[in-house]
């Protein structure tokens, strides 16, 4: 079955750096877009940064432009969220999906930015 495990989350001080992971199984993992989101507290959920399956250009939120860089690999199987210059306002919990004609969504991992 389709499997998405996040890992790399915790507690970073402002200013600091992060990289999630996201390892996907169970589906053809270079046939499908691959998002980061996020959620904090008392928000809605909200498109971090996307990467499209084959050629094209990334996207990101205005609010990580210049701080956050997506990418991945497809000899592994994994999708990366690099994320720099950390704010409190990144604290949330972050999901990785994997998109094509149904969209997947793995547990979340939790990145708290806080001194």
């Amino acid at each position: 079955q389709v499997q998405l495990v996040e890992s790399g989350g915790g507690l970073v001080q402002p200013g600091g750096s992060l990289r999630l992971s996201c390892a996907a199984s169970g589906f053809t993992f270079s046939f499908y877009d691959m998002s980061w989101y996020r959620q904090a507290p008392g928000k809605e959920r909200e498109l971090v940064a996307r990467i499209p399956s084959v050629g094209g250009s990334t996207n990101y939120a205005d609010s990580v432009k210049g701080r956050f860089t997506i990418s991945r690999d497809n000899s592994k199987n994994t999708v990366y969220l690099q994320m720099n210059s950390l704010k409190p306002e990144d604290t949330a919990v972050y999901y990785c999906t994997a998109s094509r004609r149904s969209m997947y969504w793995g547990q979340g991992t939790q990145v708290t930015v806080s001194s």
